[in-house]
């Protein structure tokens, strides 16, 4: 079945029309009904044409698609045919699953039930036999994916209310102490974003006392949190987009996305070619070595991945990432002095 989102949006159109037996839907409505939706959702330049709308009427019709029970009448004197559901009761949303539908949920059964021994979330565990049995799935104990996940990683536990808070919108008061200090300190934080880098877990939001929107916080380095009662203040960042200038989770503020140069060894390079570094990422060969292009704004994070692939890789430019990754590979050769 397909997965495209406008698709989807113009099957289920189509399906209100076809039920609605008060109504003769020419297929002129049938397009204007179509286009409207498509418009409001994802603006004129998602509209349709009739030629796709009759492909899509005639998936509708077939095994792979819905099979819906459709009738083309022609009123007395008209050339025009108007369509509806022989069956006004029937609709795409009650039909049963397919194998394949059957099959990607039970995968994502298997990736959520990986969290089901996590502490706050015994409701994953309750909640999978629930959807087997209201959804008609199969039950299969066989393992078939694995996941780079820690449920027994410190700080696990605040993930499940963290996101209840974002969802619900309240504000929290956090005890907190960073890798920084000896001392805990505690902040109002209005929570608006969460993500996993690295196999660990950080909460973006607004520090209140600070006036930091973008207050990064470490779940295992949280020592303690509750619900308080004041107004929540959104956010307008996309933060989506907030990380598309950085690799992992560190952004220092007021620094420009830089562009970085790194030389790989021909060893090296069909990983850099499969997994890029970042979305920005442009390469080419040069003397045998393959040259990495990338625009980020640099930070630890940056540091700690070129350093991973060790004598395999080279920094080029910028002039001062050269020095600091000079500088920690001389502090790292002094350890075998």
């Amino acid at each position: 079945m397909p997965t495209n989102r406008n698709a989807q949006l113009r099957y289920q159109v189509l399906d209100r029309c076809f039920r609605n037996h008060g109504r003769r839907y020419f297929i002129s409505d049938l397009l204007s009904e179509v286009n409207a939706e498509l418009q409001e959702f994802n603006g004129e330049e998602s509209e349709i044409k009739k030629r796709q709308l009759y492909d899509d009427i005639r998936f509708m019709e077939s095994e792979q698609g819905f099979s819906i029970p459709l009738e083309k009448i022609k009123p007395d004197g008209s050339k025009k045919k108007y369509y509806r559901y022989s069956d006004s009761t029937f609709s795409i949303s009650n039909q049963p699953l397919n194998e394949d539908e059957k099959g990607q949920i039970n995968s994502a059964i298997a990736v959520l039930s990986r969290f089901a021994g996590a502490p706050q979330f015994e409701w994953v565990q309750e909640l999978i036999p629930v959807l087997q049995d209201r959804l008609g799935l199969k039950l299969d104990s066989r393992e078939v994916i694995s996941l780079d996940a820690n449920i027994d990683l410190k700080g696990i536990e605040f993930l499940n209310p963290l996101f209840n808070a974002i969802t619900n919108k309240l504000v929290l008061k956090v005890k907190y102490q960073s890798f920084k200090s000896d001392d805990s300190f505690e902040l109002t934080f209005h929570p608006h974003f969460l993500k996993q880098y690295n196999n660990r877990w950080f909460a973006f939001g607004l520090n209140e006392e600070r006036g930091i929107p973008t207050m990064n916080l470490a779940l295992d380095r949280i020592i303690g949190m509750e619900q308080i009662h004041s107004k929540y203040i959104e956010t307008e960042i996309e933060w989506h987009e907030y990380f598309d200038e950085i690799i992992g989770v560190s952004k220092i503020q007021d620094v420009e996305e830089t562009k970085i140069i790194l030389e790989f060894t021909p060893e090296q390079a069909p990983y850099i070619l499969t997994k890029p570094l970042h979305g920005s990422q442009r390469t080419w060969w040069k003397d045998e070595q393959l040259v990495v292009e990338i625009k980020v704004i640099p930070n630890y994070e940056l540091e700690t991945v070129i350093l991973s692939f060790g004598e395999k890789v080279k920094v080029i430019e910028p002039k001062s990432l050269v020095q600091k990754i000079e500088m920690r590979v001389e502090k790292l050769a002094n350890n075998y002095k």
